[in-house]
């Protein structure tokens, strides 16, 4: 009887704590830190820094329009999560890319860059008019990633191919494997579920 008794409480606590809490993502370990601020220049040429992120779900990643390897396939995989989300009528979200190679670069070539894959123009906001050291210095403290520049006689940055979840509140709460690599595959339901997840329910909790 005490132990019915006992069970029940731990049980009615426990959904007491769910019902308190819509951490239904838990950050990775590695992340659950707030977007440092940033102040840059968007594929319009119109200016664009963190606070303009306030109150969406963005998924970010690192690329440059002149990436001969990763960069086109990460790319086109992000335009299916923007299909998917799209087709499923998510408003919330966007979609954010910072370039690795900033000083070539320019906004029309970014703005040229994704109009291939024929995404809604608000939908995706690439950032540009930085300087390396910069880049290299806010991906490795805000995103745990590499940025590192073209070793002699090549024109290709190495950078990561992960993408991240933001929430509203620019809270990087996870990343994801951007392209087919190894045993990793591009986990695309995984991004879609976790996008709509936070759109419905609200930033994470601190």
């Amino acid at each position: 009887m005490k132990k019915g008794i006992l069970l029940s409480l731990i049980a009615g606590i426990m959904l007491i704590v769910s019902a308190c809490s819509n951490n239904a993502i838990e950050p990775d370990s590695q992340f659950g830190n707030k977007m440092q601020f940033f102040n840059v220049t968007d594929q319009n040429g119109d200016k664009f820094s963190q606070k303009d992120m306030k109150g969406k779900v963005y998924i970010a990643d690192f690329i440059f329009t002149n990436c001969e390897t990763v960069c086109p396939p990460m790319t086109y995989n992000m335009s299916t999560v923007i299909d998917e989300l799209e087709k499923d009528g998510v408003k919330d979200y966007s979609v954010i890319s910072f370039s690795v190679d900033p000083k070539n670069d320019t906004p029309k070539k970014l703005k040229d860059y994704v109009k291939q894959y024929n995404v809604p123009p608000n939908k995706w906001t690439l950032l540009t008019n930085y300087d390396f050291k910069f880049i290299k210095q806010y991906a490795e403290d805000n995103f745990k990633s590499i940025v590192a520049p073209p070793p002699k006689g090549s024109t290709q940055v190495t950078h990561g191919t992960s993408f991240y979840l933001i929430d509203q509140n620019g809270k990087i709460v996870k990343s994801y494997s951007g392209q087919d690599a190894g045993d990793k595959k591009f986990p695309k339901s995984e991004i879609v579920a976790d996008v709509k997840t936070l759109v419905e329910e609200g930033p994470i909790e601190d």
